[in-house]
């Protein structure tokens, strides 16, 4: 979706930027475009289409380094925008730390094709898109006179980019979205208004879940029914596939280079060291075809590759970037990472139930906050109480406080269940001990 003619421009860019007083410079294309239909009740609520085709400068100039974009794509529009950008720079604090990567760590391509495009993109109906919309809608209204409101909604893109370094990386991707989801509020008890929703993504239209997604919101708004508050204590708890990210989020976060260089993180000082249950790995898997995060190179250029993030409860890398190495004076290792997987046991989220003597089963975070330098969380929760293996009553207005790293150290079973609509590819967790406060 660049075109050569964009790709000659970006070249043309970057060598302009190097006649004109700059000593390095990266410069990426972008072409984006994206739908969506909602519908509210049956009736098209919102309609909206966007498209964005434009061009990102990084300038590095006498030890200082100023970022700028633009929209206007014509060569003389850009000889003052890439002019004006120099000078610029020149007035910003010097930070010698703002350089290129060493470019024997770019992507030096030749690796097939991961597959994220969706050659059908352009050719589905817009008709067919809202219908998806209604038909997801459909599946809920009139089927329970309780229900007060239903949302759907259809969303696409797709999105391509190309960059090039004054010091040897070249690079570009493109790839597709397809996302469809529901959400419906419904009449409880007294005032209460419990409301939930489904939805389902994917990077080709043919493997989009099309029938069952209002259906599945309808059945877990009304499972909510009865929701109370139980007794507070230890329990074991399950939190599903739809919600573990939100426990996982902190302990990645505290692995990436800011953090580290702001020793405002819980796992500083602690790489190669054992910080949680050897019962948990990740690994980072950048290259399975057709997922949603695979990429051969990060923003810088540099190469992925399979790596372990945790193994065996062993912290295996930091997340740092060419800047924040610099500025600590370590190498490099990647900005981020691309899809996170973990060995899967034995049993899905059901199955784990029907092993619980008593626990709570989470189902979704009501606020919260995790403290990025010690670890310590307080999350609001809601889902259902287990007892002798079935779920006895919905659950909510009830939060947990512990730790992270002991929460991680005091896993029991690791589920069989991933998502695989999402880069985050974690199934169910259940912990041992974990403080709930209720009643």
């Amino acid at each position: 979706m660049i075109t050569e003619e964009n790709k000659k421009l970006a070249q043309w860019a970057m060598e302009y930027a190097l006649k004109n007083g700059c000593q390095a410079s990266r410069i990426s294309i972008y072409y984006g475009s994206n739908s969506s239909f909602e519908v509210r009740d049956r009736k098209i609520d919102r309609l909206q289409q966007a498209s964005e085709n434009s061009m990102s400068i990084q300038l590095f100039v006498d030890g200082r380094y100023g970022s700028y974009s633009t929209n206007r794509l014509d060569k003389k529009e850009l000889e003052v925008f890439i002019k004006g950008g120099i000078e610029a720079t020149r007035f910003l604090a010097e930070d010698k730390a703002r350089t290129l990567p060493n470019p024997s760590r770019y992507y030096k391509g030749g690796e097939p094709d991961l597959q994220l495009f969706d050659a059908r993109f352009d050719s589905i109906d817009p008709d067919s898109k809202v219908e998806l919309a209604m038909k997801a809608c459909d599946e809920i209204m009139g089927k329970d006179s309780r229900i007060i409101s239903v949302n759907t909604s259809y969303g696409d893109g797709k999105e391509a980019s190309y960059r090039v370094t004054s010091n040897g990386f070249e690079g570009e991707n493109s790839s597709s979205y397809f996302h469809l989801s529901a959400g419906v509020s419904i009449h409880g008890e007294g005032e209460a208004r419990p409301e939930s929703y489904w939805s389902d993504s994917s990077l080709y239209f043919d493997t989009l879940q099309k029938q069952g997604i209002g259906t599945t919101a309808l059945e877990r708004v009304l499972q909510k029914l009865g929701q109370r508050k139980v007794a507070s204590g230890k329990y074991t708890m399950l939190v599903d596939n739809l919600n573990i990210s939100r426990l996982i989020s902190p302990l990645l976060s505290a692995m990436y280079g800011s953090a580290i260089q702001q020793k405002n993180s819980f796992l500083l000082d602690k790489l190669q060291q054992k910080v949680v249950g050897e019962n948990l790995t990740f690994m980072d898997e950048p290259h399975q075809m057709r997922s949603f995060g695979a990429r051969y190179f990060d923003g810088e250029g540099i190469a992925t590759q399979r790596m372990p993030i945790i193994e065996n409860g062993v912290l295996k890398t930091y997340f740092i970037d060419t800047y924040n190495a610099n500025k600590m004076g370590v190498e490099p290792t990647i900005s981020g990472p691309s899809i996170i997987t973990m060995p899967l046991g034995t049993k899905d989220k059901e199955g784990i139930i029907r092993t619980m003597d008593k626990g709570i089963l989470v189902t979704g975070f009501n606020g919260g906050n995790s403290n990025s330098s010690t670890g310590d969380f307080s999350y609001g929760i809601e889902g259902f109480l287990i007892e002798n293996g079935k779920i006895s009553q919905p659950v909510s207005e009830m939060n947990i406080t512990g730790n992270i790293l002991t929460l991680c150290n005091n896993i029991l079973e690791i589920g069989n269940d991933p998502r695989h609509n999402t880069s985050w590819k974690i199934p169910s967790i259940l912990f041992k001990d974990v403080d709930f406060s209720g009643l």
